[in-house]
């Protein structure tokens, strides 16, 4: 009976998650009866945690090309959930990473919605030309691209899906609230768009099988709140004060640059092509429904 279940394992198809954080870890259980899964970690402390999910790991380190030598031809079939590194306008782990991915492969990019930029609170979809305002969503403009142009070379099937803040129950601003940290004023306040991280891993693995070539999709649900709503929210669900409010000319000098950056870009997020191309239902529509859950609990 072993020997028989070992064999089945073995002819699967091959699956390569690049990056296996908390959202590639949400992934797993979606993947791992379907696939051989290989799990790229940086980490050989984390090599158990991922035999244990399901995964075989393999320590290897995009910011180190001399150690991705064992991912190349590995797999056809792509999860790419590594963020850019922390300085530079250039990917260079995900150029690191296309150097050494096979032709003919299906890669799923988690990018971000960042790469709008301040859109002063309009509707948005996938067409809008991308205006990256910080460092951060730079890079990730510069890895779509890398991306792209890896697929068309190599004749390869490209889905980016872009992602707002991503939230779970350990991923919330209750710390923030427990420490008062101001939110904008609500005529200065910015539309923001929300996904449950296991709605984003779901999404990953949907468009595995059935995004279309070199397209891209808004991985967000259909919260319409603005930032300070959102945080006024969640101190609710936790039974803590909402947050002060600062015009932000005064907000500058409390708060983070990082939270500043978020604090000074507003759009709102359309998703048709979610529902209609990845025919996917949400689990959690939007982040009020999520709180009610947390609330009853």
């Amino acid at each position: 009976m072993m020997k028989n279940t070992q064999n089945k394992k073995l002819g699967r198809p091959r699956l390569l998650i690049i990056g296996c954080g908390d959202v590639g870890m949400r992934l797993l259980p979606l993947v791992r009866d379907r696939f051989r899964v290989f799990a790229v970690t940086s980490q050989p402390a984390r090599c158990d945690e991922l035999r244990r999910a399901g995964a075989i790991p393999i320590v290897a380190n995009l910011d180190l090309p001399h150690t991705l030598a064992r991912l190349a031809r590995l797999a056809r079939m792509i999860v790419h959930l590594a963020p850019p590194q922390a300085d530079g306008m250039l990917d260079r782990r995900t150029r690191n990473a296309t150097a050494i991915l096979p032709d003919h492969a299906t890669l799923v990019y988690v990018s971000t919605t960042g790469v709008y930029g301040d859109c002063g609170g309009a509707l948005v979809n996938e067409s809008r030309p991308v205006a990256p305002q910080n460092p951060r969503a730079v890079r990730r403009v510069d890895a779509e691209r890398v991306l792209r142009h890896w697929a068309r070379r190599s004749g390869s099937r490209l889905a980016i899906l872009r992602a707002p803040g991503i939230y779970a129950l350990d991923r919330l601003p209750v710390e923030r609230l427990k420490k008062g940290t101001p939110a904008l004023t609500q005529a200065e306040d910015v539309h923001t768009n929300h996904i449950h991280a296991d709605d984003l891993a779901a999404l990953v693995a949907a468009a595995l099988f059935r995004a279309q070539p070199q397209r891209i999709y808004h991985a967000v649900d259909d919260t319409c709140m603005k930032m300070g709503e959102y945080f006024d929210a969640v101190a609710d669900a936790f039974g803590l004060p909402h947050p002060p409010r600062l015009p932000r000319n005064a907000l500058r000098d409390a708060v983070s640059p990082m939270l500043l950056s978020f604090m000074s870009e507003s759009r709102r997020l359309s998703n048709r092509r979610l529902k209609t191309e990845l025919d996917y239902r949400l689990r959690y529509p939007d982040v009020q429904h999520f709180l009610a859950t947390v609330a009853l609990e």
